[in-house]
């Protein structure tokens, strides 16, 4: 095995400055505000529920304003939401579940199917066994 070490050159950067976000993405600060709103809370009330003030919450939603990790966390909690880390791979199956779960959301009465339910089966309708008549 034969290892080889250069000299560093003198003027070479040691610290690469980290990308920071411009506003957190419109999507985002729109599901923020749309729980927000599902409340009937005001910019003050979560304000006032998450330790920030009105004018803070606004510059977030507006995009104005990019929140700390740990801000924005808890505005996420008071609002009963979480962030959560998704293998890339899975995001599309992901996305799938929570449209379907906002679809079926305040309709939970005559749609709801079993998880696993065959495919011809009717939700109400009782299936008969191929040796009744």
């Amino acid at each position: 095995m034969c290892i080889i070490i250069f000299p560093m050159e003198k003027n070479i950067k040691k610290h690469i400055k980290p990308l920071r976000l411009k506003s957190l993405p419109a999507d985002m600060r729109q599901q923020l505000k749309d729980e927000r709103l599902k409340r009937g809370w005001s910019q003050a009330e979560l304000g006032m529920r998450s330790g920030l003030p009105q004018m803070h919450i606004s510059g977030i939603e507006s995009g104005k304003i990019v929140p700390r990790f740990d801000t924005l966390l808890d505005l996420v909690r008071v609002l009963d939401q979480d962030i959560l880390l998704i293998p890339r791979a899975l995001v599309p199956a992901v996305q799938s579940l929570i449209r379907d779960h906002r679809h079926h959301d305040g309709s939970r009465g005559s749609d709801e199917r079993p998880l696993y339910a065959a495919e011809d089966e009717e939700p109400g309708t009782e299936q008969k066994s191929h040796d009744e008549i």
